[in-house]
């Protein structure tokens, strides 16, 4: 048998290592506790939902996105890219025909039938469903790795984590101060709300607020307006550019604690609802309301 020399194995070992190195597998764990895995970082991606968008730019892959659903209008570059519909009405021919080697989806509902499609035509499947603030830093890294951009990811996390640290520092409870009562006016027609399971009410308690139907079994429910005049919150939000329709809603309820302080407020939806790093953009003006709020109280 012929023997190499061990000098000869040596280079042939680090040659081995330095093609791994090359190619190394990408592996993460998503929303839906599913492993997704790329032989190579993603080059062509597709973005099913809105604010999974706004987290594929904030990763710094924006310029990897293929396809996005629609409504993703932010930032402003994403209004350039081609649409292939939306979870409920998706043009898969369309999306198949873009070619992506990877679709990251809003994991609930209705998508885990399209998430299978996609799997059954062997696309990889990301699945995006942030529940609170470290899921949506989290995120970010996930899908910088995914599409090798670590460094950009990991510095947006790192910066978004530091603006939670300090809005949480700067509007934490004082010991002589109470958690003002919030309602989330999610819905007006049937009134709608959350429970202490949903993001918003993380962001009320963040900001030093009580959301009085904390502990409804739903995490979104149908109420009546006699529970809300008897929750009597001091605090009432909705999503909105401005709080006319807020007022509105509630002129024929003066008594109303939130209404006789003219604490009614809004908040711009897309800040509000999708989440990705805007969340704090939303949390932020929550708080100042808040506070504003409490020195009416």
């Amino acid at each position: 048998m012929q023997k190499f020399p061990l000098s000869c194995i040596a280079i042939l070992l680090l040659c081995i290592c330095s093609i791994a190195q090359a190619h190394p597998t990408i592996r993460v764990v998503d929303d839906g506790q599913r492993a997704v895995i790329l032989e190579k970082p993603a080059r062509r991606i597709i973005s099913l939902a809105p604010h999974v968008t706004e987290l594929v730019f904030a990763a710094g892959a924006g310029d990897l996105l293929v396809g996005v659903s629609e409504y993703s209008d932010f930032p402003e570059e994403a209004k350039k890219i081609t649409s292939v519909g939306n979870i409920f009405a998706l043009d898969l021919e369309r999306l198949l025909a873009l070619k992506p080697d990877l679709v990251i989806i809003w994991g609930t509902g209705n998508a885990k039938l399209l998430a299978k499609k996609l799997r059954d035509n062997k696309i990889t499947v990301f699945e995006s469903e942030p529940h609170n603030y470290e899921d949506i830093a989290t995120s970010i890294e996930k899908i910088a790795s995914l599409s090798g951009t670590e460094n950009i990811g990991a510095n947006t996390a790192q910066q978004f984590r530091m603006r939670l640290k300090n809005l949480a520092r700067k509007y934490r409870l004082q010991d002589n101060e109470k958690p003002v009562g919030v309602f989330h006016q999610m819905v007006k027609s049937p009134l709608m709300t959350i429970n202490h399971e949903h993001f918003i009410s993380k962001m009320i308690e963040l900001c030093g607020g009580k959301n009085v139907f904390a502990e409804l079994k739903d995490i979104s429910s149908t109420i009546t307006t006699e529970a809300l005049l008897l929750a009597n919150p001091d605090f009432i939000f909705n999503s909105g550019k401005n709080n006319q329709t807020l007022v509105k809603d509630w002129a024929n309820f003066p008594n109303l604690s939130a209404v006789k302080k003219k604490n009614l407020y809004s908040i711009p939806g897309d800040w509000l609802h999708r989440a990705g790093p805007r969340v704090l953009d939303a949390t932020e003006l929550l708080c100042k309301n808040i506070r504003e709020a409490r020195r009416k109280i």
